[in-house]
């Protein structure tokens, strides 16, 4: 156990230098299955996910007057990609990282490719945002360079143990979701490529395509199909005979993606009138699945289940804005464009609501047996050390309301033109940012230090 705990702390340089050349955590401890990655690989993104929530709050305080006059401005940009690429996609990832391995059994390709992933997608998704928000094109020019370096990592990475055959539809899933996030940062490079030298001009409508892309082609896809694993798992759910409603979603959700963003890209009706079709059954079939597991689930009603269940109900808020948006645009620009982007506001709520609601759950999981592992086998009530001693369930409680209330006011800030609403929102999601940090490593850090003294 000693040496074990050396190099947990990373005391023992042989160790270090073998965990750095493999992509298993060489030292966990007894009962981990070998392909697991060391705690401080996914926790990395997931710290990081709550600092840039905390800036997109901020930032969308900064915006909320712009976004009342015109959501494309520059303002509400910045607070839009430290919302998807500092918030969003750095949970993802950092979940990619963990499950990958946990589901297809076998290790990351290199703990050194997954920390060097961490750093570059750090950088990238602060660097942009603050480019724009102070026009400084060669910061954004450095942060699409260091987008595309990120994700190239992240699929050398995760492509071997993707590799492996027959572990169903969660691999389906995270390869579409791989394919997913390189035509997204291909799209972003473009992007910021067009704002460093003007190469040519993005219409409002090819911005659009670039976000359903973003949430639907990767983020999204990614969060349906771990979401199959997890949704199982936690609500203790054992669905009998053969479960298609998660595989339909998983192969509708990315063509339907791709026909859509196509046809918004290039104004075809032909081809983004079917891929929304397509795009709405795998969404369906998405929640057709939560249905089928909360319904067959074994576990009582718990936060993590009403987390799941309003984030759902934002991806309905989603779709009933976007037909709204469709209806409205041809008499009434404005509000068209502020319903479509209250829409995009709902649809990444879909996915911050999912994100908070399972760290709660993903977070004490990963770290019980980090924490066991430095000798920490008592919880604070002097029995055996468990999943819900790492955290406070009250302030979970009040993460749920400032997450959600913050979810809403963005969506009525943005579709009713209010910019105190908006204001709001950024509020609230500063709070939860700093809630969901600190409720998730307080109570392991007073348990170690218990240790040490």
């Amino acid at each position: 156990m000693a040496g074990e705990d050396r190099a947990f702390r990373g005391d023992d340089p042989v160790s270090v230098i073998q965990a750095g050349r493999s992509g298993s955590w060489q030292d966990r401890p007894p009962g981990l299955p070998g392909a697991v990655p060391p705690p401080s690989v996914p926790l990395a993104f997931l710290a990081a996910a709550s600092a840039g929530l905390i800036a997109c709050g901020v930032a969308w305080i900064w915006a909320r007057s712009l976004a009342a006059s015109d959501p494309t401005t520059d303002p509400v940009v910045t607070a839009v990609h430290f919302g998807v690429l500092a918030t969003l996609a750095m949970g993802v990832i950092g979940a990619m990282h963990q499950f990958t391995p946990v589901i297809t059994g076998r290790p990351l390709r290199s703990i050194r490719l997954a920390r060097a992933t961490f750093v570059t997608w750090l950088a990238a998704s602060w660097l942009l945002p603050i480019g724009i928000a102070t026009e400084q094109v060669g910061i954004t020019a450095a942060s699409g360079a260091l987008a595309g370096v990120g994700i190239i990592l992240l699929v050398v990475n995760l492509s071997q143990p993707l590799s492996v055959k027959g572990k169903g539809v969660v691999v389906t899933a995270l390869r579409f979701s791989l394919v997913g996030a390189l035509l997204t940062t291909f799209l972003g490079i473009a992007f910021v490529g067009d704002r460093q030298g003007h190469w040519f001009h993005l219409a409002g409508h090819v911005e659009i395509a670039m976000a359903v892309i973003g949430l639907f082609g990767w983020l999204g896809i990614a969060y349906v199909g771990i979401a199959e694993k997890l949704w199982s798992m936690f609500m203790l759910a054992h669905i009998p005979g053969v479960h298609r409603a998660g595989l339909i979603a998983v192969w509708a959700i990315p063509p339907g993606a791709a026909l859509l963003a196509a046809g918004l890209a290039w104004n075809i009706l032909d081809l983004a009138l079917p891929g929304a079709l397509i795009l709405a059954v795998g969404l369906g079939a998405h929640l057709l699945s939560l249905y089928i597991h909360i319904r067959h689930r074994r576990r009582k009603a718990d936060l993590h289940l009403v987390f799941v269940m309003t984030s759902a109900l934002w991806l309905l808020v989603g779709v009933g804005l976007t037909i709204g948006s469709v209806f409205t645009l041809g008499h009434h620009f404005h509000l068209g464009v502020a319903l479509a982007a209250a829409a995009m506001a709902a649809f990444g709520g879909w996915l911050l609501e999912a994100l908070v609601g399972h760290v709660h759950k993903v977070v004490p999981f990963i770290l019980w047996s980090a924490l066991r592992a430095r000798g920490v086998a008592v919880g604070p009530s002097g029995k055996q050390l468990m999943f819900a001693d790492l955290y406070s369930q009250q302030l979970a409680t009040v993460t749920y309301v400032t997450v959600s209330v913050g979810i809403a006011a963005l969506c009525l800030g943005l579709g009713a033109s209010l910019s105190a609403a908006t204001a709001l929102a950024g509020l609230l999601f500063i709070l939860t940012g700093f809630a969901v940090a600190v409720n998730l490593s307080w109570l392991p850090i007073r348990m170690l230090a218990t240790v040490a003294r």
